[in-house]
């Protein structure tokens, strides 16, 4: 004889299903799970069994097995303990769930028979739904995670005598009602403004183009001149996140654990800031079990690198394909997972190991051989990538104690807003083409035409500034961005040479 109860676990972002089947036989009092369980799956036995009994129910003797089908997929997490052991309540028939083939279960149990939350609930109901299922039964604080998922009922479960008593009668709890639209508009609010940044009126500019077009920006200065301000305020001038977006963006995030019950919805822009201690694997993803990484984390929002060639080498270097291809692939022997990285990367750094190369009052103490080895550190590929390059100068003193704010976010944005909508137009017959930093080699020949004039201009540039035909290619797509902001059809002489401006900044540094 043998119980069946529907899970489902994590395999990248998605969710997929899981059959627990639990079967008891005379014998020895033993207890074996199959189907590729890993250490935290094996450790269910204990919690299941003390929750069983300290729920009041009786754990069954003899040879208990467990099995997870498919079995050839590798299983990670405690999110098994609440289908394992209602299978084993329905087994020795001390509860009678008629209504089991109905409802997907997960959730992780306490000794004492409560639940504590999971990872990745909305990926899990998003599979329940598209699997046909009635309904989900997971911890009471995942409920508004799952809740985001229309069409399904969303059951949150306190303690695993609630979860029996539901699947007996089907009256013990009601479902679990959101309404994310009004909470989509709750969350969608940011703490800070461009307001509060005084002067850096290039950079500002710089900026702005940046988010109109989704370019990656770097920006180079001395400590102090508000780089990292700047950065933390870069996200409230890009587009509102659409609900799409925001359930995309909170299912990696629900992966990764950082979905909480407070804020089960990611609804502005995210902006991650790691630390230049980051591994490779810490910044692309990857695992035994692959897991998402901070580019991935950064989907639809922004990944700020602070102090840049302080990283690791090789974790910049990984970061040339999701900065070409929009989504990381990572392989393992058993499978190869893809997870999403449309981000815009914007970079600080300092022109020199002390800071103050570039700083008009402080002197700087480094020597040629020294600034040469910090700024070798960054490679040529990976600054090809940045289109746009701008230095920030420190702030005079004038300009901090001046009472008058900067200009707000909002009237930043309302300005990125209309020049991502003409390019929305401009590319509504391509797939998956939304912004000026996305069009292939093919797509820049035909929308980012020159006059003879700018042809002559951009040569030239080329050849004094030795740039390399990415350069190139990027050079066009910034011009194009300059022209949808002044909502001008034609890329003018005047767009092409501020555009030129914006790579100039790394050729005479890196010299």
């Amino acid at each position: 004889m043998s119980a069946k109860v529907f899970s489902s676990a994590l395999m990248g972002i998605d969710g997929y299903l899981v059959e627990v089947e639990v079967e008891a036989e005379r014998g020895l009092d033993s207890f074996n799970t199959v189907g590729l369980p890993d250490a935290a799956v094996k450790e269910s036995r204990d919690r299941v069994k003390h929750a069983i009994k300290n729920t009041g129910f009786e754990f069954p003797h003899g040879h208990v097995t467990v099995n997870l089908a498919p079995a050839d997929i590798k299983k990670e997490g405690s999110a098994f303990d609440l289908p394992i052991a209602v299978g084993l309540l329905v087994l020795t028939n001390q509860i009678k769930a008629t209504r089991l083939d109905q409802y997907l279960l997960v959730g992780e149990l306490s000794l004492d028979g409560s639940l504590r939350p999971i990872r990745g609930a909305l990926p899990i109901a998003t599979k329940a739904k598209a699997s046909g299922f009635t309904g989900i039964l997971l911890p009471a604080a995942n409920a508004d995670e799952a809740a985001v998922v229309e069409g399904l009922e969303v059951y949150g479960i306190q303690n695993l005598q609630q979860a029996s008593d539901f699947l007996q009668t089907g009256n013990t709890i009601v479902p679990h009602n959101l309404d994310v639209n009004s909470l989509f508009q709750e969350y969608s609010k940011y703490l800070v403004d461009f307001s509060d940044v005084r002067g850096q009126e290039n950079a500002k500019r710089a900026m702005e183009i940046s988010a109109a077009g989704g370019h990656n920006i770097i920006m180079v200065g001395p400590p102090g001149s508000g780089k990292t301000m700047l950065a933390k305020r870069f996200p409230t001038i890009l587009p509102p996140m659409t609900l799409d977006e925001s359930i995309e963006t909170t299912k990696i995030h629900s992966v990764a654990g950082l979905v909480s019950a407070k804020r089960s919805l990611v609804a502005t822009r995210p902006f991650r800031s790691p630390h230049h201690t980051v591994s490779d694997a810490g910044l692309i993803g990857g695992g035994q079990i692959p897991r998402p990484g901070e580019v991935s984390l950064s989907h639809h929002g922004v990944l700020f690198l602070d102090e840049l060639p302080e990283f690791h080498r090789n974790a910049l270097e990984v970061l040339r394909q999701p900065l070409e291809d929009g989504v990381v692939t990572i392989s393992r022997a058993a499978m190869t997972l893809e997870f999403p990285a449309k981000f815009i990367l914007v970079a600080a750094m300092n022109p020199c190991p002390c800071g103050h190369l570039t700083d008009p009052v402080k002197e700087c103490t480094c020597n040629p051989v020294q600034v040469q080895r910090y700024l070798s550190r960054i490679s040529g590929p990976l600054l090809d990538r940045i289109d746009i390059h701008i230095e920030v100068p420190a702030v005079r003193v004038q300009e901090l104690s001046r009472g008058r704010p900067g200009e707000p976010s909002t009237t930043i944005r309302e300005r990125v807003i209309n020049a991502r909508q003409i390019q929305l137009d401009r590319f509504k017959n391509k797939r998956n083409l939304y912004c000026n930093a996305q069009m292939s080699g093919k797509d820049v020949h035909e929308y980012c035409k020159l006059s003879n004039d700018g042809i002559q201009l951009i040569e030239t540039a080329t050849k004094q500034l030795g740039l390399s035909a990415r350069a190139y290619d990027r050079i066009l797509k910034v011009s194009r961005t300059i022209a949808d902001l002044e909502s001008t059809a034609d890329i003018q002489t005047s767009h092409l040479a501020e555009a030129i401006q914006y790579r100039s900044l790394d050729r005479s540094l890196w010299k």
